[in-house]
């Protein structure tokens, strides 16, 4: 279950997460001060979220046990590696079919790319293959197999999570091979001058139809004072191995040493005016079509929002008539009140962009249940006052 002191987005990663593995959730103020749950702070607890408020009790650790055991997948899953393709790719090179060699994120936003090539990232994507090749080349593949078999690693949280951080840091200083290092460095100052890219994680365990794995790994921007590329991609490669990404593989039998880092690499967006993350679906009627949009002002992420932040929340749809309606939800407390952080006109661009790319991917995903299916995307207003979608996966029903 999920207790936050800080109020979440309805579209942030915790809710989503939530969301996506029907976990209990809820804001509760000053909840580690809380008299109905500080005496069971350090202890297994029963923990039900309901509209109206929340119980709480102790548990025992049969209870946990047989919880646990009875949400948890029985068999391993093995994701798809394609290490076939091995060299780094313009995007527009790159076909949604190529997800199994550089992850769904890179080969969804080459997608958005091809039919809104104005309003999506332009930019390159280094494959799964490269990932495998450094990891087998500092041999770290058989330092993770003799860390993971330790069995204070196994049985204590707080070991594996000091010893993964450990890993992560030898990960970083890993030596590349030569071939590799040129290549990065090759794909960098293809960029024009000044340009900070920015490397994305994109595995082959996330942005999934089921399973999203919202805010698991780690992107990074490079700095134009940060020397070869290769810094920032064994930051993306290393957070593999984050201690929430292993957890959440390791819970859903995911094989550690299948799943596979590709970078997505484009220039990084900077003073943006606003930034948001919508569905493309009506998530309150599916048998209404419509969009849902949470949006904050400027660089006050929705997906991971500073205290006490309220962003922008509404339904655009076509109730009745031929006429478009925004139903807001709330108002951002971050704008004055009367103003809206998107115009009409620029509610309604991204409304039209939306279709776009939902009736492109539904042709794609092939859904068995198209009426309830949607996108999640996120999306910026740039300080130049563009739209741009940079990222879209399906959305978690």
């Amino acid at each position: 279950g999920i207790m936050t002191e800080i109020p979440q987005t309805p579209l942030s990663h915790i809710n989503l997460k939530a969301r996506q593995n029907n976990t209990p959730n809820a804001y509760i103020r000053d909840a580690s001060t809380h008299p109905e749950i500080a005496p069971f702070l350090g202890q297994n607890v029963y923990y039900k979220v309901a509209a109206d408020g929340f119980e709480i009790r102790a548990a025992t650790q049969q209870e946990v046990d047989d919880w646990f055991e009875a949400i948890r997948p029985t068999d391993p899953q093995v994701p798809v590696r394609n290490l076939a393709i091995q060299n780094i790719r313009r995007l527009s090179q790159i076909q949604f079919e190529d997800s199994d060699a550089f992850g769904a994120k890179a080969a969804n936003v080459a997608e958005l790319r091809r039919i809104l090539p104005g309003n999506a990232p332009n930019g390159f994507a280094v494959p799964f293959y490269f990932y495998d090749e450094f990891m087998k080349f500092n041999g770290f593949y058989v330092r993770a197999q003799a860390m993971m078999s330790e069995a204070d690693f196994q049985n204590i949280p707080e070991t594996r999570e000091d010893r993964l951080k450990d890993f992560r840091d030898v990960i970083k200083d890993g030596i590349l091979p030569q071939w590799m290092a040129d290549a990065l460095d090759n794909m960098h100052q293809s960029f024009p001058g000044g340009t900070t890219p920015r490397a994305r994680s994109s595995t082959n365990n996330e942005d999934l139809e089921g399973f999203n794995g919202a805010g698991l790994y780690s992107s990074y921007t490079h700095n134009v004072d940060e020397g070869h590329f290769q810094k920032s991609a064994k930051q993306v490669w290393a957070s593999l191995w984050n201690y929430r990404a292993y957890e959440e593989r390791e819970f859903w039998r995911i094989d550690h040493f299948v799943a596979a880092m590709g970078i997505l690499v484009h220039p990084n967006y900077a003073d943006e005016r606003a930034n948001g993350v919508g569905v493309t679906t009506n998530i309150f009627d599916p048998n209404w079509a419509g969009h849902y949009i949470n949006v904050q002002v400027g660089e006050n992420l929705v997906t991971n929002p500073d205290a006490d932040s309220i962003p922008e929340e509404y339904l655009i749809a076509r109730l009745a008539g031929t006429t478009d309606e925004i139903q807001y939800i709330h108002f951002s407390n971050q704008v004055p009140e009367g103003e809206t952080v998107l115009t009409r006109a620029q509610a309604l661009d991204l409304k039209t962009k939306m279709n776009t790319l939902h009736n492109h991917f539904r042709t794609k995903y092939n859904p068995s249940n198209p009426n309830t299916w949607g996108m999640e995307i996120e999306f910026k207003i740039t300080a130049r006052g563009r739209l741009a979608i940079k990222q879209a996966r399906p959305w978690v029903n």
